[in-house]
C-alpha cells in the first residue's frame, strides 16, 4: 500500500510512523500477528484493548504484532481500483502473509466490516472456506465486549476469545506456533483450541434455530468468559503507539474494571464482573512511566464507572499535582451523579473545566427505580449546583427512550427534568446550559431485560417527537438524538442467531458497512438482506419467554440466569438492588460466595491450570469522598463563581520566555505525508518525552510556545524545514539537538539548533529552492518545455477554491528562476518567490505542468524536494 500514498485520503494513516510503533526483522520472526479494528484509524488508535494485546504480543521473542485498520470507503476504492491487498501499518505486509488476523469486536454494528477487512485482505470470508493449511491462509480470531452474543459472526471466525485478552490470546498463539511447526491442519488446531481457557469455537458447536447450541465433541468445556483476577498483575504497556490524530488522543489509564452498581440495562456492568481496582502505587507508577514514554499532554482514568473508584480522591490529588507540573489535564469520563468529590471539582476548575456529562438516563424517579440507575432527582440538581458553583454553565445530559415500563409521562419528564437543571441555581442566579442526549434502549444479552422487547422503528421516532416537542422553545435546552434506524439494527443483531450470518454477508455485498457511522447509514440493505433469508425483524426485538433457549445460552458469562431474572422481577416491581460492594450480596454468580464458587475460572501464569478464586477488590472499603451543601447568600441563592471564564491556571515559571531557538530539520520519506496539523501534534510530544521546559502560552488553551514555517504540502520532502520554539529555561543548542534527535519519526532529523531574539517575532522566508522530478522515466525534456513556457508569458491568472469562494491571482511572478538539474538527469531545479503571494508550491507546480495533464496524471507521478529557504536575498 506504501505506494499508493499519493493516491490515499490522509496518507499519514498508512504510513506507519507513530511514535512506539513496534518494528521487527521479520526474518528473526516465528509468527506474525496482524490486530485488527474493523473501524477507521481515528477511532482504532483510541481504544485501549489493541494497545494492551499489542505489547504484550511484542514482548515476547519471535512474535510480532502489527496493527489494521479498516480503511474508509475512499481509500478502500483506490486499494481495489489499484488490485492492492490490505497491509499492515507496520511493515507493510499483506494480511494473507500473516499467520493471525485478531479482530477486536466492540460493537454488533461493526459485524459487515470484519467481513469488509478480509475482503480487501483477499482472504475468504467463512471458516469453511479456508484452506487447512494455516501457512497459507491465516487463523482468523476475534475478541471483545460483544462476544458473548456475537453468532451472526460465527461462520466468519475461526475462534473466539471471551473476556479479559490478555491471557488467552497468548495461549491461543503458543498453540498456533505449535501447530505451524508441527503441521497441523486448522482443523486439528480449532479441536485442540477448545481446551483454552476463554476459547470459544463456532464451528464445533451446532443447532436448529429455536434450541440451545449443542457442542459437536462430548468433551468440549463450555465456553466461559476469561478474566485477569488481579489487575496489579496484568500486563500495561508504558510504551504506546502514540496516534497521528484520534478520536481520543490522550492517555488513556485503565484503573478498575469491573462494575456492581447493577443498572439493569448495562451490559458491560453485568459481564465485566467482578470489580478489580489497580492499587495506587500501581497507577501512580504507570502514569509516570506512560508519561514519560508517551508525552501525551492528557490523561484519562478509565474504568466503567470512574467516579466508584474507591481511592479515586486520593489517586486524583496526587496525579492532578503531578500534572501540574508539566501542564498536562486531566479527566474523569464515565462519571455517575453524585460520584465526585467536592475537592475534586475544584482542583479540576482551577486547570481547566472541560466539558461535564450526567447520565440519569431516565425522566422520572419511577423509571429510575425500575432500570437500577440508583440516582435521585435530589442527586442530580446538588451535582449540577456544584458545578455552577465553581464556574461551569454547560452539562450534557444523557437519557434513554424505550425502556420497559416507559409511558409518554415518563418521557414528558425528561423535558421537566432538564428545565430543573437548567434552573438548578434558582431565580436571578445564572442558567445551565443543558443538552439532552436521547438515545433508544436496546434489550442486551445477560443482563435482565434480555428478554424484553424493543419498542419499533416507528415507536422509537414518535417518542423522539414527542421530546423534541416538549424542548420547543425552551431557552437554554438542546436536544440531540441517536439515529432510530441505527438503534434498530442494533436491537437485531444484538440478540439474533447464527440464521443472521447470511443477512450479515448479503448486507456487505449490497454495501453497508461503517454501520455504526450516520453519514451514509442506511437501513435498506439489511432489510432487502432479512426478505431475502426470510427473516423478520420482530423475531429479534418481539422478545423472549423467559426459560426458553436463548442464541448466547451455551456461553458462560459469569452471572446466572437466575441471577437476572430475579432482577428483571425486582425491575417490574420498581425494586432497588443496591451496589454489592457495600450492600447485602445478590449471590451474581461473579464471586466466591459462602453460597458457592465463582462461574468464572482463571488459569495460573505458570500453566497448571490451577484455578485461582477471586472477589470485588478495592482499594478502600469506602469511597473516600465527601459532598457538601454548595454556598449560598443570606437570601438562600446559589453562590456561582463569577469568573465562569476565567482562564485556568498555570504555574508561573511556565509561563517564562527564557529563550528562543529556531531549530532546522529535514522532512523525507515517510514523515513527508505529515500534514502540518499532525507534525505539530508529534513534535509536542517529542518536545514533552526529551523533557525540555517548555513555555507555555497564557489563556483559556494555553499551549507550548512553538511556531513554524509556511506549511509544507503533503508528500512533499524538504531538507530545510524549521520550527521555532521558547523555553522557560535557557539550554544550550546542542543539548536541544542531542536530546530532540532520537525522538522524531523516520524520515526527520535536526541539521542544526540557533538561538533567535526572544523578543521579536520568528521570520518567514521570501522564497524556497526546490527540486522537482517525475516517476516517469525520461520527463526532464517535458518539464524544461513547461518551464519555459510559463516563465515566457507575461502574466498567468490562476483561480484556486478558498473558504471565502474562488480567488484569482496572477501567479507568474512566483517563479523566480529555474534550470535543468545537473544532479539529476530527470530534474528541473526552480526558486520561487513569496515576496507578493504564497500558494502551496504543489499548487504552483501542477499549474506549470498543466500542459502535461493531458498526457499523465501527474499528482501521484510528482516528487518535489524543498532544499533552501531565504531569507533576505535570493542566490545570485
Amino acid at each position: 500500500m506504501r505506494e499508493l500514498l499519493p493516491l490515499l485520503p490522509r496518507p499519514s494513516r498508512f504510513a506507519g510512523l507513530e511514535d512506539g510503533a513496534c518494528h521487527k526483522d521479520p526474518a528473526q520472526t516465528r509468527l506474525r500477528v496482524g490486530l485488527i479494528f474493523p473501524d477507521t484509524y481515528e477511532v482504532g488508535m483510541s481504544y485501549l484493548g489493541q494497545k494492551i494485546l499489542y505489547g504484550i504480543v511484542n514482548a515476547r521473542e519471535g512474535w510480532w504484532a502489527e496493527r489494521v485498520m479498516a480503511p474508509d470507503r475512499e481509500a478502500a476504492a483506490v486499494l481495489r481500483a489499484q488490485k492492492s491487498p490490505l497491509c499492515t501499518l507496520e511493515s507493510d505486509t499483506p494480511l494473507a502473509n500473516l499467520h493471525c488476523l485478531a479482530f477486536s469486536i466492540t460493537h454488533e454494528l461493526c459485524y459487515t466490516n470484519v467481513l469488509y477487512v478480509l475482503d480487501l485482505a483477499g482472504i475468504p470470508l467463512r471458516t469453511a472456506e479456508r484452506s487447512q493449511d494455516l501457512r497459507t491462509c491465516p487463523l482468523v480470531i476475534a475478541g471483545g465486549g460483544a462476544l458473548l452474543s456475537a453468532e451472526p459472526l460465527a461462520p466468519f471466525i475461526d475462534l473466539m476469545l471471551l473476556g479479559d485478552g490478555e491471557e488467552s490470546l497468548p495461549d491461543v498463539l503458543c498453540l498456533l506456533e505449535r501447530a505451524l511447526q508441527d503441521g497441523w491442519s486448522r482443523e486439528r488446531l480449532l479441536q485442540q483450541a477448545r481446551h483454552i481457557a476463554g476459547v470459544y469455537v463456532p464451528s464445533l458447536f451446532t443447532g436448529r434455530p429455536g434450541e440451545p447450541l449443542q457442542a459437536v465433541l462430548p468433551d468440549t468445556p463450555r465456553p466461559c468468559r476469561r478474566i485477569v483476577a488481579d489487575l496489579d498483575q496484568a500486563v500495561y504497556p508504558a510504551r504506546q503507539v502514540v496516534p497521528i490524530g484520534a478520536v481520543h488522543s490522550r492517555l488513556t489509564l485503565e484503573i478498575a474494571r469491573g462494575c456492581t452498581r447493577g443498572c439493569r440495562f448495562c451490559h458491560a456492568g453485568m459481564t465485566y464482573r467482578p470489580v478489580r481496582e489497580r492499587s495506587l502505587e500501581n497507577i501512580n507508577t504507570l502514569l509516570e512511566q506512560c508519561l514519560r514514554e508517551t508525552g501525551f499532554d492528557e490523561v484519562s482514568f478509565l474504568s466503567l464507572s470512574t467516579g466508584d473508584f474507591s481511592a479515586l480522591k486520593t489517586l486524583c490529588h496526587s496525579a492532578l499535582d503531578r500534572c501540574a507540573r508539566e501542564q498536562i489535564s486531566l479527566s474523569l469520563p464515565s462519571l455517575r451523579v453524585g460520584s465526585i468529590d467536592d475537592a475534586i471539582i475544584e482542583r479540576m476548575a482551577e486547570l481547566r473545566r472541560t466539558g461535564c456529562t450526567l447520565a440519569p438516563e431516565a425522566g422520572s424517579q419511577r423509571l429510575r427505580d425500575v432500570i437500577n440507575k440508583g440516582v435521585s432527582e435530589e442527586q442530580l440538581l446538588l451535582h449540577t449546583q456544584k458545578l455552577l458553583e465553581h464556574g461551569w454553565r454547560q452539562v450534557k445530559l444523557y437519557f434513554m427512550i424505550g425502556l420497559p415500563t416507559e409511558t409518554d409521562e415518563d418521557l414528558e419528564a425528561i423535558a421537566h427534568l432538564c428545565c430543573k437543571v437548567r434552573d438548578a441555581a434558582g431565580r436571578g442566579a445564572p442558567r445551565m446550559q443543558v443538552t439532552a442526549a436521547l438515545s433508544p434502549f436496546v434489550p442486551k444479552p445477560f443482563t435482565p431485560f434480555q428478554w424484553e422487547m424493543q419498542i419499533s422503528l416507528p415507536e422509537i421516532e414518535r417518542r423522539v417527537a414527542l421530546v423534541r416537542a416538549l424542548f420547543k422553545g425552551q431557552k437554554c435546552l438542546k436536544m440531540r438524538w441517536h439515529e432510530p434506524a441505527m438503534s434498530h439494527l442494533e436491537g437485531i443483531l444484538s440478540r439474533a442467531d447464527r440464521r443472521m450470518a447470511d443477512v450479515v454477508e448479503r448486507a456487505y455485498r449490497k454495501g453497508a458497512i461503517f454501520c455504526s457511522w450516520i453519514e451514509g447509514f442506511s437501513l435498506q440493505p439489511w432489510l432487502e438482506a432479512m426478505e431475502e433469508c426470510g427473516l423478520n425483524a420482530e423475531a429479534y426485538t418481539g422478545g423472549f419467554t423467559p426459560g426458553s433457549p436463548l442464541p448466547w445460552s451455551h456461553l458462560e458469562a459469569g452471572v446466572s440466569e437466575d441471577f437476572l431474572l430475579r432482577e428483571y422481577h425486582r425491575a417490574l416491581q420498581g425494586k432497588i438492588t443496591e451496589d454489592c460492594r457495600y450492600g447485602a450480596c445478590r449471590h451474581c454468580g461473579a464471586c466466591d460466595t459462602a453460597a458457592g464458587p465463582s462461574r468464572l475460572s482463571h488459569t495460573s501464569q505458570d500453566g497448571e491450570g490451577v484455578t485461582l478464586r477471586h472477589q470485588n477488590r478495592l482499594i478502600f472499603p469506602q469511597r473516600d469522598q465527601q459532598a457538601h451543601q454548595p454556598r449560598r447568600d443570606a437570601e438562600g441563592r446559589l453562590i456561582c463563581r463569577t469568573q465562569a471564564n476565567r482562564p485556568p491556571q498555570i504555574a508561573a515559571a511556565l509561563t517564562v520566555k527564557a529563550a528562543q531557538y529556531r531549530i532546522w530539520h529535514s522532512k523525507l520519506a515517510g514523515s513527508a505525508w505529515l500534514s502540518q496539523l499532525e507534525l505539530q501534534a508529534v513534535l509536542e510530544r517529542a518536545l514533552r518525552r526529551a523533557s525540555l521546559p517548555l513555555a507555555f502560552s497564557q489563556g483559556f488553551h494555553p499551549l507550548p510556545l512553538l511556531s513554524f514555517g509556511r506549511a509544507l504540502p503533503v508528500g512533499v520532502e524538504s531538507r530545510a524545514e524549521w520550527f521555532a520554539l521558547s523555553l522557560h529555561r535557557i539550554l544550550s543548542p546542542s543539548l536541544i539537538a542531542t536530546k530532540l534527535k532520537p525522538l522524531l519519526p523516520a524520515g526527520m532529523s535536526i541539521l542544526h539548533v540557533e538561538m533567535v531574539d526572544k523578543s521579536h517575532r520568528t521570520r518567514q522566508a521570501i522564497g524556497e529552492a526546490f527540486s522537482l522530478r517525475l516517476t516517469i522515466p525520461g520527463m526532464q525534456a517535458s518539464l524544461a518545455r513547461c518551464f519555459a513556457a510559463f516563465a515566457a508569458q507575461a502574466d498567468v491568472i490562476h483561480t484556486r477554491e478558498t473558504k471565502k469562494g474562488p480567488r484569482s491571482a496572477d501567479i507568474r511572478p512566483l517563479l523566480y528562476s529555474w534550470n535543468i538539474s545537473a544532479d539529476n538527469d530527470d530534474a528541473v531545479t526552480f526558486v520561487t518567490d513569496w515576496r507578493s503571494l504564497y500558494i502551496s508550491p504543489l499548487t504552483l507546480v501542477l499549474a506549470i505542468l498543466a500542459p502535461l495533464a493531458g498526457e499523465h496524471s501527474l499528482r501521484a507521478d510528482v516528487r518535489l524536494l524543498k532544499t533552501a529557504q531565504y531569507f533576505d536575498d535570493f542566490p545570485a
